[in-house]
């Protein structure tokens, strides 16, 4: 079942960057802000993964965890990574369970041919584990400052 505004994001577990594994349940009491991305090092998802870099200190100071997360593999995340010098863990899901939990695989279309792809998404759940926002078909101008604003709303509510 796809997640919904305003109901408890169901229970998800999978591996990330710095060797850890990432798991909703371990995050409870922190707001979480996890945003999809089609693929590691392209143009779009550089400059959005260094809008939420150049951020990051604002979301910590808004109690919100920031993750990254596409269908590459691990060693791809951890060059991204290094290379941007991206202070949050990129998750890895090489199986689309997240991504088909939180319904972001869409039919796509790129020079004419169609494709299922990673829908650039956000989501922003709650200290208590419940989706509070969403960002679908996310254009990248001005899309961390609109998060970072949410997040710190919902911090002080």
């Amino acid at each position: 079942m796809a997640v919904a505004i305003d109901q408890p994001v169901a229970h998800f577990e999978a591996p990330a960057t710095s060797g850890q594994t990432v798991s909703l349940a371990a995050l409870k009491g922190k707001q979480v802000v996890i945003y999809f991305y089609p693929k590691d090092s392209t143009p779009g998802c550089t400059t959005e993964g260094q809008g939420f870099r150049d951020q990051y200190a604002a979301f910590k100071a808004a109690n919100t965890e920031v993750f990254g997360i596409s269908r590459d593999g691990l060693k791809s995340h951890e060059n991204f990574k290094c290379k941007q010098e991206f202070p949050f863990e990129l998750i890895s899901d090489k199986d689309e369970a997240v991504c088909q939990l939180f319904d972001v695989i869409k039919l796509k279309k790129l020079y004419g041919k169609e494709y299922m792809g990673v829908d650039r998404s956000t989501f922003l759940i709650d200290k208590n584990g419940v989706l509070r926002q969403e960002w679908r078909g996310v254009k990248v101008p001005g899309h961390v400052d609109a998060v970072l604003a949410a997040a710190q709303a919902l911090n002080k509510a």
